[in-house]
């Protein structure tokens, strides 16, 4: 998938024991629905998340929330109540889809080529500002001044920047870095190099040894944990070029251990998904 809008719960810190309710809702969603399309019963639902321990009132405010962002679109069947995806869930889900199994964690193809975003809104728009920062971050945009941002790579800006109506206030270059800067430069003023290998280093604390999360309840349960854990920490990684980053960048062996406990869980995982979660036809894929 390749949308660039925000992820609600984009941002939060990765690793951590208990992932928002939300965060946990898309990597459900993601895993289970996104394939197979239909709506989902919320009852199993429910009984999904009892196994992370999340409570039905969380469940349901969340279903509520994503309902009003027009990522979730109510159905009912008799007197249940059914949730399918709408088209820019679709969008938000694919994207996290292509992060984690097409792009990866580690940029090996720089080519030297940065994108340069420069904007100055007025004061009053500071609702538009947020969301544009929002935005740029999501797409792997960091600070390199106050109103410049810059990203790897070429970058689709007006993807991203898509119905913000901000053309006239925003400006776009992409080209390499020019003496006396250095690439190396650019990547220590506008990252936080040291705070992304950080939340690598708590993936690894987390599920780096051979029996992570002893106390979860059963395989369906890590599945949805460790792609919460990998999907936080994916998005709100700029994938900055590998030349520019330490030998011992900790994205390395914090992607071969997602990869591999992901493998280990998967059967088992849908095997129980299977039993649980109840669905229903609604049409086409968007």
């Amino acid at each position: 998938m390749t949308s660039t809008q925000t992820e609600p719960g984009a941002g939060e810190e990765s690793g951590a024991a208990t992932p928002r309710p939300q965060s946990l809702m898309l990597s459900f969603l993601g895993l289970y629905v996104l394939k197979g399309g239909g709506a989902v019963y919320s009852g199993s639902v429910i009984d999904v998340f009892s196994r992370v321990g999340v409570s039905e009132e969380a469940v349901r405010s969340t279903l509520a929330r994503m309902v009003k962002r027009d990522l979730l679109a109510r159905h009912r069947a008799g007197r249940r109540m059914y949730f399918a995806l709408t088209e820019r869930a679709y969008d938000v889900l694919r994207d996290g889809h292509e992060r984690v199994w097409r792009e990866g964690a580690v940029n090996r193809d720089g080519d030297g080529r940065w994108t340069w975003v420069g904007f100055s809104l007025p004061e009053a728009w500071r609702s538009r500002r947020h969301e544009l920062r929002s935005r740029l971050e999501w797409a792997g945009f960091g600070p390199l001044h106050n109103g410049l941002w810059i990203a790897p790579g070429r970058v689709d800006v007006p993807a991203v920047i898509d119905g913000l109506e901000l053309d006239e206030h925003v400006s776009v270059l992409c080209g390499q870095a020019a003496q006396p800067t250095e690439a190396a430069q650019l990547v220590r003023r506008a990252f936080d190099t040291d705070g992304i290998a950080a939340r690598y280093r708590v993936f690894l604390d987390r599920w780096g040894h051979s029996d992570p999360l002893p106390d979860a309840v059963d395989d369906l349960a890590r599945q949805l944990l460790l792609h919460t854990d990998w999907l936080q920490l994916v998005r709100s990684d700029p994938r900055l070029p590998a030349e520019h980053l330490p030998a011992e960048w900790p994205a390395i062996p914090a992607e071969q251990i997602f990869r591999t406990l992901s493998a280990r869980y998967d059967t088992p995982a849908r095997r129980l998904a299977d039993e649980v979660l109840e669905t229903i036809p609604v049409g086409t894929e968007p």
